[in-house]
């Protein structure tokens, strides 16, 4: 987004008044917006008049904030394994994995899911959660560690990314059935939303997802990213990892619709500082 260069003197003032006076960007973001003035722009300004830069208004960036390190072809060290990089795409940041997992944790992942899945939801305006028409799968999540299987993994993916555990949100595990799907989305939360900050209190914006394959359906279920014209097939123990900033359009993605037989998925959500519940 461009920075807004036409800011009235007064309201210039006023914004470095309010800094030197105490006032957070927090609080002063908030005036802005009993004010109504558009969030965006606000934050906009505010960066601008203050020299801040802009993602840090917008729940990037953050004193220890963290980001991933992306896989590299051919191979990465993935802490008790090497994983193969078969693909690589820069925008968005893109790495198809080979071999993340191995087959028997993905029959456990399965096993282990399968008495507790749900209608799988979606966080809502306010940060919490909601059934939404554009994902008909089911779901479950797995707390941090919940088992040595759960643990290993994210272990692994704390080794291969340079994120720690502790920045992870719970392993979910979905289940999509025929002609079940997530149409396009992001991962990452939209700073313009009501529930920005309360979906955000608990560890900062989303950098990364990692969706892992538990099978390989007998058609379709692959997933896409419409705006750089790429589908990653969902095959066994394979995995897509794709890394954003707030507001990239260019991580547009979708779970595909199944076409024949059934899809399984287990999906890490990493965000920017310890994620706590």
């Amino acid at each position: 987004m461009k920075r807004n260069t036409s800011i009235r003197p007064e309201l210039r003032q006023w914004i470095l008044d309010s800094t030197r006076n105490g006032q957070s960007v927090d609080q002063i973001l908030q005036q802005l917006k009993e004010a109504g003035y558009d969030p965006r722009e606000s934050r906009s300004m505010v960066a601008t008049v203050l020299k801040m830069p802009l993602a840090a208004l917008t729940g990037v960036a953050h004193p220890h904030a963290l980001r991933p390190r992306h896989p590299e072809a051919p191979a990465t060290h993935a802490g008790d394994r090497d994983v193969r990089v078969l693909a690589s795409l820069d925008e968005p940041v893109v790495r198809v994995l080979d071999q993340l997992l191995d087959p028997q944790e993905c029959d456990e992942l399965i096993a282990l899911a399968r008495p507790r899945l749900d209608r799988a939801r979606t966080v809502d305006a306010q940060g919490g959660q909601q059934v939404d028409q554009r994902r008909t799968s089911e779901g479950m999540f797995f707390r941090l560690g919940e088992t040595p299987l759960i643990e290993r993994i994210e272990s692994r993916l704390a080794a291969l990314l340079g994120i720690p555990v502790s920045h992870g949100e719970g392993l979910q595990v979905l289940h999509y059935g025929p002609g079940q799907e997530y149409e396009p989305h992001y991962d990452w939360f939209d700073p313009t939303q009501p529930g920005f900050e309360a979906v955000t209190a608990h560890g900062g914006q989303r950098i990364a997802s990692v969706v892992m394959y538990l099978n390989t359906p007998e058609a379709g279920g692959g997933t896409g990213f419409p705006n750089a014209g790429l589908t990653v097939t969902a095959l066994k123990g394979a995995a897509a990892y794709f890394a954003y900033e707030t507001n990239d359009t260019s991580s547009l993605h979708s779970g595909l619709p199944v076409e024949r037989g059934e899809k399984w998925i287990a999906t890490k959500w990493l965000r920017e500082r310890p994620f706590v519940r």
